[in-house]
């Protein structure tokens, strides 16, 4: 009866191919199948759950919302669960940072605000293109989709897309070339062809295009070439936001301020659905009603998000604590490198804070080890342009334990692998 109710479900599933198993529990950096088998949880919901799963305060704070029949559905009216989402976003995050930004709740997905985003830059300058970067992933809705770089989505939008020209992300033609210097002669070259962007949007960490690092010189680069030729900088931080690189805001260690900036995957701190724009103050023309959808701002999530600014963000050790556990993440990933250079394979880690992946050279090769990882109890998924980097995405809460677990597991699953 299970694999003719998993049949029904149409050929677009994913995930569920990779990992083919019925799950019914979790509890933090764990997941449990329904016939109790444990797996580490190296996958967080694609990000989506920085602070595992089910995090007691979160869950604590959302069924005492749901316990009083708060409000669930509202529109974009002002409710209570709203101005404690926006009191937390202020105290906890944007204040300590010094940071000023208008906040729009958008559609429930991080996709929604990526289109607000690049219809908002467009309105203010007047200008319809707008540039991204090779192996960029903004969503698979028709504007988002425009500035994604991977051909297996853009294959199937049944449109040509419009409205993007990309650039080269940094070190995406070599160590030793200025892709900026690239951009930037495009954009002084009358006969480029080049229609002047009305802003660039950028990942500081691509994750689905392979965890590509932008390095902090080419981030504040980027940020004075956009200043000087009057573009908007819009900052994704979908998946590398709310803390996967080590600071809340990925940008951060680049000391950056861009114009707008994009957040959903662990908004909420419970993966429920959730996303936000924020714009400069001046930059916030939208007229009334202009930019619209029926799950603009969806209050359980404002009640974990404002719990999880407070929970984690309002303690300075919880940063500290990260940065902690990725260098032991990275320490284990680089004695992963090498074992795999035993086998003649030039493999690379790289990555920032718990966002990062080791690069086997080979689509193939990174889906075995990833597969003969989840036979032995490690849920971890692979990413890049032919899915040839296993990618980590391990809940920011996982123990020193858990990780040297997952590193061992993945250890074995290279030997068992390649022997």
């Amino acid at each position: 009866m299970v694999d003719k109710l998993i049949a029904s479900e149409s050929q677009v599933r994913s995930y569920s191919r990779s990992f083919p198993v019925v799950f019914s529990k979790a509890r933090g950096a764990e997941i449990y199948a329904a016939d109790g088998r444990r797996y580490i949880d190296f996958l967080a919901g694609a990000g989506t759950l920085n602070y595992g799963h089910n995090h007691p305060v979160l869950k604590e704070a959302l069924l005492e919302y749901y316990a009083g029949d708060h409000i669930v559905h509202a529109l974009d009216l002002w409710t209570q669960a709203k101005y404690t989402y926006i009191e937390a976003l202020e105290k906890f995050i944007l204040q300590p940072r010094q940071l000023d930004y208008r906040v729009h709740l958008t559609g429930p997905t991080g996709t929604n605000a990526v289109e607000a985003a690049l219809r908002l830059a467009r309105k203010i300058k007047n200008r319809a293109n707008i540039v991204a970067f090779t192996n960029g992933f903004h969503g698979v809705t028709l504007g988002s989709l425009a500035m994604t770089g991977n051909a297996k989505f853009r294959s199937v939008a049944g449109l040509p897309m419009a409205g993007s020209t990309f650039m080269p992300f940094d070190r995406y033609l070599g160590r030793d070339v200025d892709t900026l210097a690239y951009f930037e002669k495009f954009l002084s070259d009358r006969s480029s062809g080049l229609d002047h962007p009305a802003a660039v949007i950028v990942e500081v960490v691509q994750g689905e295009g392979g965890i590509n690092v932008a390095s902090e010189p080419w981030l504040r680069g980027l940020q004075a070439l956009c200043k000087r030729n009057d573009m908007l900088l819009i900052v994704d931080d979908i998946q590398a936001g709310c803390g996967r690189t080590g600071k809340f805001f990925s940008f951060e260690h680049a000391g950056v301020v861009p114009d707008i900036i994009v957040n959903s995957k662990s908004l909420s701190g419970y993966g429920l659905p959730f996303s936000q724009v924020l714009m400069r103050p001046e930059l916030d023309v939208w007229e009334q009603g202009q930019y619209n959808g029926t799950f603009r701002g969806h209050n359980p999530a404002m009640i974990t998000g404002a719990k999880a600014f407070e929970h984690f963000w309002g303690d300075p050790s919880f940063e500290r604590e990260v940065g902690r556990k990725a260098q032991v993440l990275r320490d284990g990933l680089r004695s992963l490198t090498q074992a795999l250079r035993n086998y003649d394979i030039e493999a690379e880690e790289r990555g920032l804070g718990l966002m990062r992946g080791i690069d086997v050279r080979s689509g193939a090769l990174a889906g075995k080890i990833s597969a003969e990882a989840f036979r032995n109890g490690l849920m971890i998924e692979t990413s890049g342009s032919t899915g040839q980097v296993v990618k980590c995405l391990c809940p920011l809460v996982i123990s020193d334990e858990q990780i040297d677990e997952a590193v061992q597991i993945l250890r074995r699953s290279i030997g068992k692998v390649l022997d």
